[in-house]
């Protein structure tokens, strides 16, 4: 201990001292920068610096959103899988929804961590936002870099990088597949924020409520399609061992109001398929049917309604000559059959392609073969069945404990009427008894109606094509398929004048 009466001495001898050491370092600082160079001065730097720096357990990966001008999806991945980790200790979220989100969207705020455990294995996830340094980059956010920063023991290496990561690329599918909103593109919808296909297609959500289980038809043609379309799914692999392209081709047939629409949209909200609305009668040439389907994406359903009245179907064999003659500046049938299972076929993968049409037999047999269109869907006139379903969707009974059951059981039996119609008269009132009987006089008159058809002279009721041929007498009164042999000749005629 220093006395007091030495203590000031004391005092300003380790001043001197201190000043004395200040002076030197100062000295020797200045030396260093005068005559060793600056890569030999940083070299020692960090030498020092890691001599001193006790080694860390801990590996870090850095996840960017990009990389290069292509975005990254293990970063995608990873931003949908921590919302489903976010806990009470997060400080701040980030919170956002779109026009035509249902629901908002909740993620992590830059800065903030959270921890993960996978096979006993501790992880730390923790979301980084810099700014860059020039403007030579590739991100979005006005500049700002962004990337997802995941810490675990060094120990840990493989197993992180080859389960770990796998797992969560296969969470966030299944979890983007839950929460994904069925959309329905068309070319004359108006652009949205999240559409995509350059320009080509614009969106709206598919707010259609058809399901397998309210549409009215057969149960068994029912089943069948719902494993058809499980199958398809999951053969991948098979498609890929076969030479075959991953797609699969259905015609859904029968007179208007059948729900042949309703199934479209079942079979879409079933799959969680996109669905894009393709009109034949807006594309005027083989070229802009080729760019505008490549403009399309995997995991959806092409839907192409009336074939039989978007294009001219006619017999390829009578009408050869006109085929030849007609480049790619004119839509023709030789054309959509190539993007069917031609080479364009293949440009796309896990597509459903429906087309649906009122009269099958006026299609070309060379659509109807397998690899085109390969299930058959016969969409009939509403049966029993199909109405105790409607029924029970609408007036929740079951009706065939109803009174007028057995009426309308033997009425729709022996009458033609679609299950539009008969959902049209359900719907007209939440009575039960009113709406089956206003069912039952609806059905006696379409079954009226039926019958005097039936007894008009010779059966001569026009159809459309009759009238829009202008046949004379003797050509009306033959049979159906010699009308359409006739109308082929006139569309033939009419195509060789205008390719003059």
């Amino acid at each position: 201990m220093f006395s007091q009466g030495n203590m000031p001495q004391s005092v300003s001898t380790l001043f001197s001292a201190y000043a004395s050491l200040a002076a030197s370092v100062m000295l020797v600082r200045s030396m260093a920068n005068e005559f060793i160079p600056y890569e030999l001065r940083s070299y020692l730097s960090s030498a020092i610096h890691y001599l001193f720096t006790p080694l860390s357990t801990n590996l870090t990966l850095v996840i960017d959103e990009y990389s290069g001008i292509t975005r990254n999806q293990v970063y995608d991945a990873s931003e949908t899988y921590l919302r489903t980790k976010i806990s009470s200790s997060t400080d701040r979220l980030r919170v956002s929804k779109t026009p035509r989100q249902k629901n908002f969207s909740v993620a992590i705020e830059k800065g903030e961590e959270v921890n993960d455990v996978y096979e006993n294995v501790k992880l730390k996830w923790r979301y980084v936002c810099t700014e860059p340094q020039n403007n030579n980059h590739h991100y979005s956010g006005g500049g700002e870099k962004r990337c997802f920063e995941l810490s675990f023991n060094k120990k840990f290496k493989d197993r992180v990088m080859g389960s770990y990561l796998p797992f969560v690329m296969d969470r966030a599918h299944v979890i983007k597949e839950e929460e994904k909103v069925v959309k329905l593109y068309n070319r004359e919808c108006p652009m949205g924020d999240e559409d995509g296909g350059g320009g080509m297609w614009g969106s709206i959500n598919l707010e259609h409520p058809a399901t397998f289980d309210k549409i009215a038809m057969d149960s068994e043609l029912k089943k069948m399609i719902i494993d058809d379309l499980e199958m398809f799914v999951r053969r991948k692999e098979f498609y890929k061992k076969v030479g075959k392209a991953w797609k699969r081709g259905y015609l859904l047939y029968g007179p208007p109001g059948t729900g042949k629409s309703s199934l479209i949209a079942a079979m879409a909200n079933y799959l969680k398929f996109d669905i894009y609305d393709l009109e034949l009668t807006s594309i005027y040439s083989n070229s802009d049917l080729r760019r505008i389907l490549l403009s399309t994406t995997n995991r959806s359903i092409l839907v192409i309604e009336d074939i039989d009245c978007s294009v001219e179907m006619q017999d390829r064999q009578q009408n050869v000559d006109f085929e030849a003659s007609c480049s790619s500046s004119r839509l023709t049938l030789s054309g959509i059959l190539n993007f069917i299972d031609g080479l364009w076929s293949s440009c796309g993968d896990e597509r459903i392609i429906v087309f649906t049409t009122n009269h099958k037999d006026r299609l070309d047999p060379a659509l109807l073969r397998p690899g085109r269109m390969d299930v058959h869907v016969n969409m009939s006139y509403c049966t029993t069945q199909g109405f105790s379903l409607l029924a029970t969707n609408y007036l929740g009974v079951q009706c065939k404990y109803h009174r007028l059951y057995g009426e309308i059981e033997g009425l729709m039996e022996n009458t033609s009427v679609t299950p539009a119609e008969v959902a049209e008269e359900l719907m007209k009132s939440e009575d039960v008894d009113i709406a089956l009987d206003g069912l039952v006089k609806f059905l006696k008159r379409k079954s009226s109606e039926a019958n005097e058809t039936k007894d008009e002279p010779n059966g001569k009721v026009e159809d459309q094509e009759t009238k829009r041929l202008k046949l004379n007498d003797d050509e009306k009164n033959l049979p159906i398929n010699n009308k359409r042999r006739i109308l082929r000749a006139v569309r033939t005629a009419r195509g060789r004048d205008r390719q003059r």
